[in-house]
């Protein structure tokens, strides 16, 4: 029960913390379960599944609010949905993809991190299929190969390229996500009886984090603060890649 307590408020902080950017927290779930040497077969199905709790409470929020471009987040889950359910099917040892993963999150998390005030207030554009196709494809691919639900790799897609204001980013992730994560979770279905006992503690306690943390991406944080903590968000996905 020490370990199941543990768990659930590292889970409500990573909740809290990666939902305030439309992220469901996979990667902070799958970091506190290797922490404490949960079973690998029962790491990934429990991350998908709070990813699903709290990426489908964030896309619900956020687009009751208008934050979010579902034109853009068709034109990414139209290829990313079925590449999510290959990936989720195959298991790759990760120890040659983790690091250049991790390295490309944190030179992404860096330059967020930089100048965040002129990348929030850039004019935007949409992006042609010719180019959401394809990105759909590799995003939703890396997705289910690795657990989450992509929006680590989405986010500062969005952001670099300009193709939505920081707010709208994070509602756009959190449908992407969530899509993700139901065919990822549907690829690698066989593992869903592997998930723990007490997974509805955890689901209580992600769902709590998830309410603070959209909380703040809805109604509080500035746009550039949304990609300063997005920009830790990254930094700690990375980190988890290599370190944990």
């Amino acid at each position: 029960m020490t370990t199941v307590a543990a768990l659930a408020m590292l889970f409500a902080l990573g909740a809290a913390l990666y939902s305030s950017v439309g992220h469901g927290g996979a990667s902070a779930y799958l970091a506190a379960m290797a922490f404490f040497s949960i079973a690998p077969e029962t790491m990934k199905p429990t991350a998908l599944a709070l990813n699903l709790l709290v990426a489908g409470f964030g896309a619900w929020r956020y687009s009751r609010r208008g934050l979010c471009n579902w034109k853009l987040v068709l034109a990414l889950a139209l290829t990313a949905a079925p590449a999510a359910y290959l990936g989720g099917a195959i298991h790759l040892p990760p120890h040659w993809y983790d690091p250049l993963v991790a390295v490309l999150l944190w030179l992404s998390a860096v330059r967020l991190l930089w100048k965040p005030k002129w990348l929030a207030e850039r004019p935007v554009q949409q992006p042609s299929l010719a180019i959401t196709l394809p990105a759909g494809a590799v995003l939703g691919f890396l997705a289910g190969l690795t657990g989450t639900g992509g929006g680590i790799f989405l986010s500062p897609l969005i952001i670099l390229n300009a193709w939505e204001e920081p707010r709208r980013t994070s509602g756009v992730v959190s449908a992407f996500i969530l899509l993700n994560s139901i065919a990822g979770l549907l690829g690698n279905f066989a593992s869903v009886g592997h998930l723990p006992s007490a997974l509805p503690i955890f689901l209580a306690a992600t769902f709590g984090g998830a309410l603070v943390g959209t909380w703040l991406g809805v109604e509080r944080l500035p746009r550039e603060w949304l990609l300063r903590f997005l920009g830790a968000v990254l930094l700690v996905a990375g980190g988890k890649l290599l370190f944990v």
